[in-house]
């Protein structure tokens, strides 16, 4: 009964976006559309009848001094020198969205009383907050960098944050660390470079002297690092946590977000290109997203170690630098979450969101994981240095839950609260509330153990698990993990930090360093440093985590015209395309109507192209097809930017799609290498190859027996082209070397 009532709500919400929370910001939500007052008003309500301009003593043939007493530019000046607050330190650079949460069923009340992750009644709304780590407020989107992926539960009992990243691990294993960690990682003190990017002297100098952030470089090095959406990443909780049950017994608990969509990333090129072309890409492609429907959802998981078993490992379960293998610990799915509202305003949501590790709700608490305890301490003082101590009541941090205590006053204090202000008190307002009647239950942990600065014996081994992270990668994740390295420590201009760090690199695999040391001038090993023993793991390269139904669900699709272009081939493919919910975009000759065969340029009614050549790149797009029509294709293949449109896409590894005469300029002016395409205009019959999908001609009858079928083999020239897509890249064009043949 429970499972259908939670079925009833969430279909609720998710036609309508509506939850608890999304009710509760109604009450501080003001819309000047809807007039509230007859118009523009100061702070103190008084009606303005001239913002343009400052109050003056002048006898109107030149300006005069301006007047002290105008009450209204004062306001309107002072209140916008005060707009500002401080940045967040790391993870300034942000997004979010609004959704909601639900388990299954009750499977994890073996392990935990909380009803967020018991009931199946529950529709919990949610908060996500996804942001870069390095980069000030004002960076691009697309750097290499760690994601932040946090998420407040609005839940029944009070907020909960998972206040998590895109990668399982961190740099450092205790949280006295992290200043040194972020001083390093930061740009460089002398000269405030680089922004948004760890390619310099110090945050390498950094890991090369903190060997326990092997594991992490790995993984911040990889693919990882560069996620093509934020809607295809990743989330983790990093820390190691607890689950309490009913019966009093303890489980330690890490938290996992898997995308519904696959985990994908950029090329490198693509990624540098797009910090450029488009720096606000992950926000604006997550707003697309939701706006058309494509709801990012994520699969909720936990991985869980009964407290027997704690010690049963051969590394540390509480080490942040180490993840639990899933092949011992397996991560077991027992919610989702859907995001399906975009914010009505950055600052107030956005901006003033704030997590803590330490929100937690009864049946969930703490481990000894040293960095999540230094979190607990840091994040709370952080939050209260930004928004001040009263941080918890802002609109977007507030619970949906009653809030009753005895905290009062301090800077921007909103509530208004009768009576006492203490406990005890003689008429027993708000009294604690025990646990058997929800009260937070604090377990009755045993400590033994004298005060010491150490960190354990399992604490010391920092390169198993990285080699394991390494030797798990596939051969063109690895090609772009050297890569990588390579860039990043090529911006390093000090010998001894790219000496150093190729020596480290010798700890995790001798062919590794060697490559890497001979792209940047590094020492070269003449012998493995420690023996890669080629142990593997399961689930840490990407492509293990491909959707369970193969999808083209949001991606976009560039199509490239010129004059003269098949009217009824754009339309049959557009219309395929959104079968499959993912958006196409008209690229022409210019922003407006462009001209179909049979169509006069400039007497007809053209069809509306959304952007120009020029107005946006390839690298916007996760693919690009090109239709049919003689004058459209020769206007193509004599325009140097169009021919570059589909070189870069090929050399990004992007699936490209042609018909009719669109074949001939593909083959003749762009020139792909080592690409076979369609022979016969005159026949629909369908060629595939390193990604590239081509068919003779695409009319009425072709598309109405190319029912939209994402499988390899499907005849018709959308089934294919959909295929290519959903794979996100053809990299066979990478590993067989075809890509580097085009100069892009």
């Amino acid at each position: 009964m429970s499972s259908a009532i939670g079925t009833v709500k969430e279909a609720f919400t998710s036609v309508t976006g509506q939850t608890a929370k999304v009710a509760d910001l109604k009450n501080s939500i003001i819309d000047p559309a809807k007039k509230p007052t007859k118009g523009m008003t100061t702070d103190y309500g008084i009606f303005v009848s001239e913002p343009d301009n400052w109050l003056q003593a002048s006898n109107g043939a030149r300006p005069g001094p301006a007047l002290l007493e105008d009450q209204f530019a004062r306001e309107k000046i002072m209140r916008f020198d005060h707009e500002r607050i401080p940045e967040r330190v790391v993870h300034a650079r942000g997004a979010g969205a609004h959704g909601y949460f639900k388990v299954y069923d009750d499977r994890a009340s073996k392990y935990t009383y909380a009803g967020v992750l018991t009931d199946p009644s529950r529709i919990t709304p949610t908060f996500v907050r996804f942001s870069t780590v390095q980069g000030a407020r004002g960076s691009a989107d697309t750097v290499r960098d760690v994601r932040g992926f946090a998420t407040k539960f609005y839940t029944a009992e009070g907020n909960w944050d998972i206040v998590g990243n895109n990668i399982p691990v961190f740099f450092i294993q205790d949280g006295i660390k992290f200043p040194d960690f972020v001083h390093a990682v930061k740009p460089e003190p002398h000269n405030e470079v680089p922004q948004a990017q760890s390619a310099h002297n110090n945050f390498w100098d950094f890991v090369g002297l903190q060997p326990e952030s092997a594991h992490m470089v790995m993984w911040t090095m990889s693919d990882r690092a560069i996620p093509r959406s934020y809607r295809m990443m990743q989330g983790f909780g990093v820390n190691t946590f607890t689950l309490l049950n009913a019966k009093g017994e303890r489980h330690f608990v890490k938290f996992h977000w898997i995308p519904e969509l696959g985990v994908h990333s950029f090329v490198w090129d693509e990624a540098l290109k797009i910090a450029g072309q488009d720096p606000d890409f992950h926000r604006k492609d997550l707003e697309e997203a939701i706006l058309s429907g494509a709801f990012p959802k994520y699969y909720f998981g936990i991985q869980v170690i009964p407290e027997s078993k704690e010690n049963d490992f051969d590394f540390d379960i509480l080490d942040a630098t180490k993840i639990w293998p899933e092949e011992l610990v397996p991560v077991e799915i027992i919610g989702e979450m859907v995001l399906n509202r975009t914010v009505d305003e950055y600052f107030p949501e956005v901006e003033q969101v704030a997590f803590c590790t330490s929100h937690v709700v009864p049946g969930i608490g703490f481990s000894n994981d040293p960095l999540l305890t230094a979190r607990n301490f840091s994040y709370f003082d952080t939050q209260i240095s930004r928004l001040g101590i009263n941080w918890q009541q802002l609109p977007i941090n507030r619970p949906v839950c009653p809030v009753m205590n005895h905290n009062r006053d301090g800077r921007s204090q909103h509530r208004i609260t009768k009576d006492l202000n203490y406990w005890p008190n003689r008429r027993q307002l708000a009294p604690p509330v025990p646990p058997t009647e929800g009260g937070y239950a604090e377990y009755a942990e045993k400590v033994v153990g004298i005060k010491q600065r150490l960190r354990s014996a399992k604490f010391q081994e920092h390169f198993k698990q990285a080699q394991m992270f390494y030797n798990s990668l596939n051969t063109y994740e690895k090609a772009h993990l050297v890569g990588a390295l390579s860039f990043e420590l090529s911006h390093c201009d000090d010998p001894v930090v790219y000496q150093s760090y190729t020596k480290v690199l010798n700890d995790i695999d001798f062919n590794l360093a060697k490559q890497v040391a001979m792209n940047v001038g590094g020492t070269i090993p003449q012998q493995p440093a420690r023996e890669n023993p080629g142990h593997t793991g399961s689930r840490l390269s990407q492509l293990e985590f491909a959707p369970k139904d193969p999808t083209i669900k949001s991606r976009r699709v560039a199509i490239l015209l010129a004059d003269g272009f098949n009217l009824g081939e754009v339309q049959a493919i557009r219309a395929a395309l959104k079968a499959g919910m993912a958006t196409s975009w008209v690229i022409g000759p210019r922003r407006g109507p462009v001209y179909p065969d049979g169509e006069e340029v400039g007497s007809g009614s053209g069809y509306s192209a959304d952007h120009h050549y020029e107005g946006q790149r390839s690298t916007m797009f996760d693919a690009i097809i090109i239709p049919g029509g003689a004058k459209h294709a020769q206007a193509l293949a004599k325009n140097g930017r169009t021919v570059h449109w589909v070189r870069e896409a090929f050399g990004h590894l992007k699936p490209i799609g042609a018909v009719g005469e669109g074949v001939a300029f593909l083959r003749e002016a762009v020139q792909l290498p080592g690409v076979q395409f369609a022979a016969i205009l005159a026949s629909d019959n369908v060629t595939s190859s390193y990604g590239v999908v081509t068919a003779g001609k695409y009319d009425v009858s072709s598309a109405a027996a190319d029912a939209l079928s994402i499988k390899q083999g499907e005849k018709g020239f959308i089934s294919n082209f959909a295929y290519e897509l959903s794979k996100h890249r053809c990299f066979e064009r990478e590993l067989d070397g075809l890509a580097g043949q085009v100069a892009y």
